[in-house]
């Protein structure tokens, strides 16, 4: 069985994958030494390590050596955080994946530079593409930026998020991922409307997995969460240095 074999089927509505986002092979190595059955990466953590802002600035060849060494460093399956592909023909793309050997590609439906939400019909073909390029050994997780762009009311960015769900889901997604849903009422609801696996962020934890799970979600991830809490002790730790406090006391 591969690996993108192995993620795709953890997929499951109510008993969602939890998917803890890395950023180098030392955090890769915990995740799974905790028990996790996959590692996904963020754009944005991996982005500050190599020395870059989020939104396609870090050189897509150091993206792709960092993602190469998390896969490396664990048996389970990785799926990475692409942001819209750095640009890349959908066949490049997908050959440059299958040659670090990951099992999964997140995507988003906005510029990463300027924030505009990308067409509908067009962010189908490019995927559709990535799916006909890859058939299925990649899972492919088609983010849906409505709700972080505030792309319309809110209304019109739920029935939006459901449309592009359906359309991206048709065109060869595995999973949608619609990110900056919080409202768990509102989650339910794009859930059920939606004929296939939802992603939702764990965010700053204002509700459990088990909150998630209870509304129907398939997969669950942090984003950069995990880091930026990380650095935020090694930013005390640090401070305490400076004021010639014993950082490691208490």
């Amino acid at each position: 069985m591969s690996k993108a074999t192995t993620l795709r089927a953890l997929h499951v509505p109510g008993t969602p994958v939890v998917l803890p986002n890395a950023w180098d092979a030392a955090s890769a190595r915990m995740m799974e030494a905790a028990g996790f059955a996959g590692v996904a990466t963020s754009s944005v953590a991996t982005a500050a390590v190599l020395g870059y802002d989020d939104g396609e600035q870090a050189p897509v060849d150091e993206v792709l050596a960092a993602t190469a060494r998390i896969v490396r460093s664990v048996a389970v399956p990785v799926t990475v955080d692409f942001e819209r592909g750095y640009r890349l023909p959908p066949a490049e793309l997908v050959d440059r994946l299958a040659a670090i050997g990951v099992a999964g590609v997140n995507l988003e439906d906005s510029d990463p530079a300027g924030g505009t939400m990308i067409d509908p019909g067009e962010q189908a073909e490019f995927l559709a593409a990535v799916r006909a390029a890859a058939g299925d050994t990649l899972v492919i997780n088609a983010r849906i930026d409505v709700f972080l762009r505030q792309a319309g009311t809110p209304d019109e960015q739920f029935t939006g998020a459901i449309k592009r769900a359906a359309v991206y889901l048709e065109a060869g997604a595995d999973c949608v991922y619609p990110l900056g849903l919080g409202d768990l009422d509102r989650l339910g609801d794009l859930v059920t409307e939606t004929p296939g696996p939802v992603n939702v962020a764990y965010g700053q934890g204002a509700h459990s997995l088990a909150d998630y799970a209870a509304r129907g979600a398939a997969r669950i991830t942090f984003g950069p969460m995990l880091q930026r809490t990380l650095y935020g002790r090694l930013s005390g730790t640090l401070n305490a240095l400076t004021e010639d406090r014993n950082p490691f006391a208490g």
